[in-house]
């Protein structure tokens, strides 16, 4: 028999009753009944139940054991009586009786308990990370993770793709985000950097005309850490292929991600690649505020503005009399009461704003003959709910522009708005929405950048609240037509808002008038709220490349030292090409219906970028300095 199992703790079942067998594994719960004593043993695969009662051999042994020792049992498998099958796990027809027992590892005094679903410290888990990962839904999680990253490979592949690998130490280069620099022993004073992404590597490999590439690349980016974002490295599936138009990507790439997300999504719908929207920038930030919308959410904001210019309601009246400000409105199907209004108002609060206007619209029960009577006493009682909502300066109740339902009964805007802007604006706000009774409707107003992110947040909070998200469904789309440049609010100075080596639309001639109005060949895939994907078709012309950089403040020779590979390279006969890469954490994490990165990767930093398990980062040692020919200047 093998050393140490001669099956796994997931094998067993009724077929192996009476077989003497060998299991290795982790105790994962004990239970005492009455002198007989139940071990739960647990090893990668999955659990089986081990006994042993007083006519065992090493009870004595057995009796010492505490949970996540280590250890190996030798046995005889016995059914389970059929009241105490346990149809949840492969094994549980089964039970194993110890004849005799080996301690492979004892275990000290847990930090962390591994069985159970107990919540621990983010700080506890990191520093135990190897007993955080011995917990079930991380081995789901890191299981999960290979699987897909399997499958991205194999789906590449039966594209016409190769995997090749790029440098890990490489020359610094700006790209969006810092470098982990790597001080040089051979050239002191010079430094390596780790790279942000393979993409100058995977651009000179078209040049060198392998035409379709794809690795799963590590990237090293020093960042300031959120849920969705790891502070020191990532991977991601990186693809680039030569001779091909921003569709051709989209046409490769798109049924890859989808038959990743239709084989590990667990059933949840995934949209057909070919019905995977494409908005353009402006659009999504228009209505969605955000760059990377979740479609889940049925909400579109729309702008308003004119309803409100020169109306009553003097803050916003006053906002769009300076230029480039707007109104927009966020649309809440089911939203249509005080209580939501409330409470909405209060989130726009905690994001910062004073406030966020807001009308909703409700019936009104009243017969006509009450509205039009102020003696009727229906209309007298109304009247007294509606000077207890608005104070006692509200005008008397009147059904003027209210739209008559079917039952004869009217619809009445209500909310601070309603009552300023006067009932033909409102209503006019409400056709435009398309919203009717029990709907409400939120606004923010001023430069859409000052607003944008904050009613993005809105949006969300509004469809999850709502219930209008549909949590079953992974919805995606494609995000188009970026600006290549952005002016510094403060300065006015202009830089390239993403990535710089992609091609302007309109090639040269793109360049020659307003910076800020030339799009770029760049795209991202959103899905859920989250990016998974951005790419570009590439800038391969050196000319371009030049007019390109000098817009945002980099010359010739500043460009030619960056960047002197790529733009030599691009000398000889480049080909148009373009690609684009996927976060595969990010896919992971969505896949596993996590909020967090960190639960989805083996072996993560905190959120100050600290590996607390193996106490990184750390301070050299003087002969390493000496080596390196640095020197720490120590900080204040």
């Amino acid at each position: 028999m093998h050393a140490y199992r001669s099956h796994t703790c997931a094998e067993l079942t009724a077929v192996n009753v009476g077989q003497t067998v060998r299991l290795s594994g982790w105790v994962h719960r004990i239970r005492d009944h009455g002198g007989v004593l139940f071990i739960d043993l647990r090893d990668h695969y999955g659990v089986t139940q081990v006994l042993c009662d007083p006519d065992s051999p090493v009870f004595s042994e057995v009796e010492k054991v505490r949970s996540e020792w280590c250890i190996r049992i030798d046995g005889e498998v016995k059914a389970r009586d059929e009241s105490l099958v346990n149809p949840k796990i492969t094994t549980g027809e089964i039970e194993v009786f110890i004849r005799d027992m080996e301690v492979l590892g004892a275990a000290k005094e847990l930090p962390l308990i591994v069985f159970g679903d107990q919540e621990y410290p983010e700080e506890t888990r990191l520093r135990y990370r190897y007993l955080d990962l011995r917990r079930e839904v991380m081995q789901q999680n890191m299981t999960l993770r290979s699987d897909v990253v399997a499958s991205m490979r194999k789906r590449m592949w039966d594209k016409g793709f190769r995997e090749y690998q790029t440098p890990i130490i490489t020359a610094s280069s700006p790209e969006g985000a810092r470098d982990f620099l790597v001080p040089s022993r051979l050239h002191p004073g010079k430094f390596y950097a780790l790279p942000q992404a393979p993409q100058q590597f995977k651009q000179l490999l078209m040049v060198s005309g392998f035409d379709k590439y794809f690795q799963i690349a590590p990237c090293f980016r020093d960042e300031d850490p959120r849920a969705d974002r790891s502070p020191t490295d990532f991977y991601q599936l990186d693809m680039e292929m030569s001779f091909v138009t921003q569709q051709d990507v989209f046409d490769t790439i798109a049924p890859v991600i989808g038959g990743v997300f239709e084989e590990f999504g667990g059933g949840r719908k995934v949209d057909a690649p070919a019905e995977w929207p494409q908005i353009t920038y402006a659009d999504a930030a228009l209505k969605y505020g955000t760059d990377k919308p979740d479609l889940r959410n049925p909400i579109e904001m729309q702008v308003v503005s004119e309803h409100f210019r020169g109306s009553g309601f003097a803050i916003f009246a006053k906002l769009l009399e300076q230029e480039g400000t707007e109104i927009r409105a966020i649309p809440a199907p089911k939203g249509g009461s005080r209580k939501f209004c409330d409470r909405m108002n209060a989130f726009a609060q905690k994001e910062g704003l004073p406030g966020m206007g807001y009308i909703f619209w409700r019936r009104t029960e009243l017969p006509s003959e009450a509205k039009n009577n102020p003696e009727h006493p229906l209309f007298q009682a109304r009247e007294q709910e509606l000077v207890a909502e608005y104070g006692s300066g509200y005008k008397r109740y009147s059904v003027e522009g209210m739209p008559s339902q079917e039952d004869g009964s009217h619809m009445e805007a209500a909310g601070p708005l309603a009552k300023n802007i006067g009932p033909e604006r409102t209503e006019a706000i409400r056709q435009q929405l398309g919203l009717g009774v029990g709907d409400a409707a939120f606004f923010l107003g001023g430069k859409p950048k000052s607003f944008e992110a904050v009613a993005g947040r809105a949006r969300t909070v509004i469809g999850d609240e709502l219930g209008l998200t549909d949590t079953e469904r992974f919805a995606f789309a494609w995000i188009v037509d970026f600006p290549m440049y952005e002016a510094d609010e403060e300065t006015g100075a202009v830089d390239f808002s993403h990535n710089p080596f992609s091609m302007p639309q309109g090639g040269l001639d793109a360049l020659s008038g307003d910076p800020l109005e030339v799009l770029g060949y760049q795209y991202d895939l959103a899905c859920n709220g989250y990016e998974i994907i951005s790419g570009a078709i590439r800038n391969h012309k050196p000319e371009i490349m030049f007019k390109a950089f000098d817009l945002a403040g980099y010359g010739e020779d500043e460009v030619r030292k960056r960047f002197g590979g790529m733009v030599n390279a691009f000398q000889y006969g480049a080909p148009p090409h373009g690609g684009c890469a996927a976060g595969v954490d990010r896919i992971v994490m969505l896949l596993a219906d996590e909020d967090n990165l960190r639960d989805v990767m083996l072996f993560p930093m905190n959120q100050r970028a600290e590996d607390l398990m193996m106490g990184a980062p750390s301070e050299p040692g003087s002969d390493q300095l000496m080596e390196l020919s640095l020197r720490v200047i120590p900080q204040e």
